[in-house]
């Protein structure tokens, strides 16, 4: 995309592929904002393997993949780093490495499910990290939790679980934001 608004790179969940409902709709209301847009498959995924690797190897991986975009097709874009629930966490951890300018987190797991009361299972320190704009879009219904507002984060509620299938609410809440994000750096 000739003279894009931005850049939006998205990382999958755990058990999935960058082809799930959530990522596909903040991927299509970032281009039809003028974004350009990449979906990164995590190695271990194109390997065939069905568990992540360890956090470490996760994040080296992402942040190899944003060096290469960086020299290439996205040098001297503003880049927003996201993605849905595992892929939202290494957005949050690498943000910083990534040089991004904004994080999109969709189903981001506050904790395991059935884990809220066990302080060492919360994952809000990765989003607290977090000095740049962040947007988490969560279902109402998470069982991995909904994290608060904060003070550059929003927090939208969505109809659903951790799945996140209301692609509408979805697609509003991140094009709203993206415009925000993007105008407050003008």
């Amino acid at each position: 995309m000739p003279d894009p608004a931005g850049a939006l790179v998205l990382g999958h969940g755990a058990g999935g592929g960058v082809k799930s409902p959530d990522l596909t709709a903040a991927a299509r209301v970032a281009r039809s904002a003028g974004f350009s847009v990449v979906l990164v498959e995590q190695p271990y995924r194109v390997a065939g393997r069905r568990s992540p690797a360890p956090a470490s190897q996760l994040d080296a991986a992402w942040l190899t993949v944003i060096a290469s975009l960086r020299e290439r097709e996205l040098r001297d874009v503003p880049l927003v780093v996201g993605g849905r629930s595992l892929g939202a966490r290494v957005a949050c951890r690498t943000a910083a490495g990534a040089v991004a300018v904004a994080v999109l987190c969709l189903a981001f797991p506050l904790h395991p499910p059935g884990k809220a009361d066990d302080p060492s299972k919360s994952r809000l320190a990765e989003l607290d990290a977090v000095r740049l704009p962040v947007l988490v879009v969560q279902g109402e219904k998470d069982p991995f939790g909904m994290p608060p507002p904060g003070a550059n984060r929003s927090v939208v509620t969505v109809p659903g679980n951790h799945s996140l299938r209301s692609t509408a609410a979805i697609e509003a809440a991140v094009a709203e934001w993206l415009r925000t994000v993007i105008a407050g750096r003008s």
